[in-house]
């Protein structure tokens, strides 16, 4: 099975521009967990998260009005191509500690792909159960973790 087969293509994004509470109502009024951050063109600058928000800007008691997604977002992210094998994609997901994945073509952003779509397949419900373990192992520090 591919990360095309599994992949949501109808993807919500942002410009690097634009602010953090844009970010976060975009979030809320979709369902999303993160948001692929992309150029004019179409090409991946980085993501934001739910958790960026919380934790680079209202922690930080940055203005989320006033904040521009650059400033928040994660860089270097890690990606799938649609042709990738979502078994491939479960396991690069535990190695890099990420519950998502955006997915490029051409340099431009055609999906997104989660743990959730790789569990809910059938076919990769092994790996993205050991990745999600991975992942939540790593992120035990407080008390009701």
């Amino acid at each position: 099975m591919r990360v095309r087969d599994l992949m949501n293509p109808s993807v919500v994004s942002i410009t690097p521009e634009e602010s953090a509470a844009l970010a976060a109502r975009l979030l809320s009024r979709h369902g999303l967990g993160a948001l692929p951050v992309c150029g004019e063109d179409g090409s991946l600058r980085g993501i934001v998260t739910d958790r960026d928000i919380v934790l680079r800007c209202v922690a930080a008691e940055e203005d989320p009005a006033q904040t521009p997604v650059k400033q928040i977002m994660s860089r270097g992210c890690t990606v799938a191509a649609p042709d990738d094998d979502a078994r491939e994609a479960a396991r690069l997901m535990a190695a890099k500690q990420v519950r998502r994945l955006p997915v490029l073509e051409a340099g431009r952003v055609v999906g997104m792909v989660s743990l959730g779509d790789l569990a809910g397949s059938g076919r990769c419900d092994m790996e993205a159960s050991k990745a999600l373990c991975e992942i939540s192992g790593n992120i035990r520090s407080g008390p009701f973790s």
